[in-house]
C-alpha cells in the first residue's frame, strides 16, 4: 500500500517526510507544473511515477519509458523519485539523462519506446518543477489523460507490481546531435548569436548549429541554474533585449534563443529587431510551401492573422487552421491534419516529414530559419521579415489569475464579448467581425484590429495577445478595451509586462 497524497503538508516536519503531497492544481491541460516543496514533495512525486505507470497499462501501452531531467538545481532528485514510482509500476525505464525536452522525445524513435516523462519545469522560474509526459509518439498527453492520471494519483488508485527495471544510455546526447546534424552544410556563412539563458540548451545548441556551418557567437551557454542574468524564455523581453545587444555587437546575421528545456526558439533579425514567433512562422511557412505545394499548416488563436490574409501564401496555395493554444493541442492538431507544420505563438513549432518527427525541438526550428536565409542568399533576415505586410502585435501579456478561478473568469469574459455581439454592440466605436471561442475568446473588429483573452495552461495566470493591421494607436486601443473588461474582474492581478 501507499498512502493517499495529501493536497497541503508543512516542510520541516514528520508529516512531509512520511506522506506524499500533491496539489490537485499541478495537474494542467496537458503537463504538470508545480511549485517543489510547496505543492509536491518527493514521495508526491513518487505517487506521480506510479500512477503515470498505472496509466500507461490502463492505455494498453507497453510499460516502457524515456526519462530524463532539465538542468535545475532539483530536477535530478526529481526524477529520481519519478524513475522509483514508475519503476514501482512495472515500467522499464530507459533514463537518457540532462536532456533538453526534445531529445526526450527523440529517444522515443530512436530507442523505439512508446512513453516519456521528461522532468522540467520548462521557462518558469526557479523553484516550479513539472513533467512532460505522452505514450503516443510523437504526441504528448492532453486533458484526457490528464484527467485520469489526476484520479488515479489523488485517490491513490496505484497497480504496483515487480518486473520494473533502469537503463541509463550513456552520453545520449551525442546521438540526438548525429540526428540533427547529419545533412548537408549550410552554403551561406551565416553569423549566429545562440542564447542560452544558462538553461540547459547551453550545452547542445552552440555544436549544433556549428555542426551544419554556423559561425556562433555563444551567449550565456555556460549551464547555471540559478539563471544569474535572466530567466531563459525567449518571450520575454529581457532576454530578447540581451539578444539584440549581441547581434548588433558582433553584426549576426541572426540571433537564436532557447527556453529552460530547449523545446522552443525565439528570433531577433539582424538590426537587433525581435521577431515574434507567428510572424516567424509566416516567414517560414512562406519558405516551405514554395517548395512544397499545396502546404497545410496549423497554428494557434494567437497568432497574427497574417497566415490567413498573406498574398504570398495565398499565391502559393498554403492552407492554414486555426486551433487550440497550448504545445499538447497542436501538436496533435499537426499529426491529425498530416500539417507540414504547426506554429504557435509561443514558439513551440512542430515540423513534420521532410523536417521533422512531428514534436517541437527548439534546434529543428533554428536549423530551419538557418536554411531558410541559405535559400534566400541575398536578403537578411530583416528583408525577409519587412517583405511581410503590416501589422503591429503585442508580445505575450499574462495578467496573474489563481489556478483556481482563472476558468471561470475566462467563461465571464467570454459570455461578455458573446452578450456584445448578439446586441450588436461597438467596442471602441467598430462593430465585432468575428469571434473565435475554440480557447477562451479571440475578438475581431471590422478594420481587421483583434484581441485575444484565455487562460494559461500552464501558470497561474490569464494570457492577452493584441495585433492590429491598421496602426500601432489602434492595437494599443485593442488593448485598453480587453484590459479594462479584465479590470471589471478582481481576482485578476498585475501583468507581467505591458504594451
Amino acid at each position: 500500500m501507499f498512502p493517499k497524497p495529501k493536497s497541503v503538508l508543512l516542510p520541516n516536519t514528520y508529516a512531509f517526510e512520511s506522506e506524499p503531497m500533491v496539489k490537485p492544481t499541478g495537474f494542467r491541460e496537458y503537463d504538470a507544473r508545480w511549485l517543489f516543496q510547496k505543492e509536491i514533495n518527493l514521495m508526491g512525486v513518487q505517487a506521480l511515477g506510479m500512477g503515470l505507470g498505472a496509466l500507461i497499462a490502463e492505455l494498453g501501452v507497453r510499460q516502457e519509458i524515456v526519462t530524463g531531467h532539465d538542468f535545475r538545481g532539483y530536477s535530478a532528485s526529481i526524477k529520481y523519485a519519478l524513475i522509483s514510482g514508475l519503476m514501482a509500476a512495472g515500467c522499464k525505464v530507459h533514463d537518457i539523462g540532462l536532456a533538453v525536452t526534445p531529445m526526450a522525445y527523440f529517444a522515443q524513435f530512436d530507442l523505439d519506446v512508446p512513453a516519456v516523462a521528461m522532468v522540467t519545469a520548462s521557462h518558469n522560474d526557479n523553484g516550479w518543477t513539472g513533467v512532460k509526459m505522452g505514450a503516443n509518439r510523437p504526441l504528448t498527453f492532453g486533458p484526457d489523460e490528464m484527467t485520469r492520471l489526476k484520479e488515479i494519483v489523488l485517490n491513490a488508485e496505484f497497480k504496483n507490481k515487480a518486473g520494473g527495471s533502469y537503463q541509463f544510455h550513456e552520453n545520449y546526447p551525442a546521438r540526438y546531435i548525429a540526428d540533427l546534424t547529419s545533412r548537408p552544410k549550410l552554403t551561406r556563412k551565416l553569423k549566429v548569436v545562440a542564447a542560452c539563458g544558462n538553461g540547459t540548451a547551453g550545452a547542445f545548441a552552440p555544436q549544433v548549429l556549428e555542426a551544419i556551418g554556423c559561425e556562433v557567437i555563444p551567449l550565456d551557454t555556460e549551464l547555471d541554474h540559478t539563471f544569474p542574468k535572466y530567466n531563459p524564455n525567449p518571450e520575454d523581453m529581457e532576454m530578447l533585449h540581451a539578444i539584440r545587444d549581441a547581434v548588433l555587437q558582433h553584426k549576426a546575421d541572426v540571433g537564436l534563443g532557447f527556453d529552460g528545456d530547449g523545446d522552443r526558439c525565439g528570433v531577433v533579425d539582424n538590426t537587433g529587431e525581435e521577431i515574434f514567433a507567428d510572424k516567424v512562422g509566416v516567414m517560414l511557412a512562406r519558405d516551405m510551401s514554395a517548395i512544397h505545394k499545396d502546404a497545410q499548416f496549423v497554428v494557434d488563436v494567437k497568432s497574427t492573422g497574417l497566415f490567413v490574409t498573406d498574398p504570398v501564401l495565398q499565391k502559393q496555395g498554403a492552407k492554414v487552421a486555426y486551433w487550440k493554444t497550448g504545445h499538447s493541442y497542436m501538436k496533435r492538431r499537426t499529426n491529425e491534419m498530416g500539417a507540414l507544420a504547426g506554429f504557435e505563438k509561443s514558439g513551440h513549432f512542430f515540423f513534420n516529414k521532410p523536417f521533422g518527427r512531428g514534436y517541437d525541438d527548439g534546434l529543428v526550428s533554428a536549423i530551419a530559419i538557418c536554411d531558410m536565409l541559405d535559400r534566400a542568399p541575398g536578403k537578411s533576415m530583416a528583408d525577409l521579415k519587412d517583405a511581410l505586410p503590416k501589422t503591429w502585435s503585442s508580445p505575450t501579456m499574462s495578467p496573474h489569475c489563481a489556478d483556481e478561478t482563472k476558468y471561470g473568469v475566462i467563461d465571464k469574459v467570454v459570455k461578455h464579448f458573446e452578450g456584445l455581439q448578439a446586441k450588436g454592440a461597438k467596442i471602441g466605436g467598430q462593430a465585432i467581425r468575428d469571434l473565435v471561442t475554440v480557447n477562451g475568446v479571440r475578438v475581431t473588429v471590422e478594420d481587421g484590429s483583434w484581441g485575444l483573452v484565455r487562460a494559461s495552461s500552464n501558470k497561474p495566470e490569464l494570457v492577452v495577445v493584441v495585433e492590429s493591421p491598421v496602426s500601432e494607436q489602434r492595437m494599443h486601443d485593442m488593448f485598453e478595451m480587453v484590459n479594462s473588461v479584465l479590470r471589471t474582474h478582481p481576482e485578476v492581478g498585475e501583468y507581467n509586462q505591458k504594451i
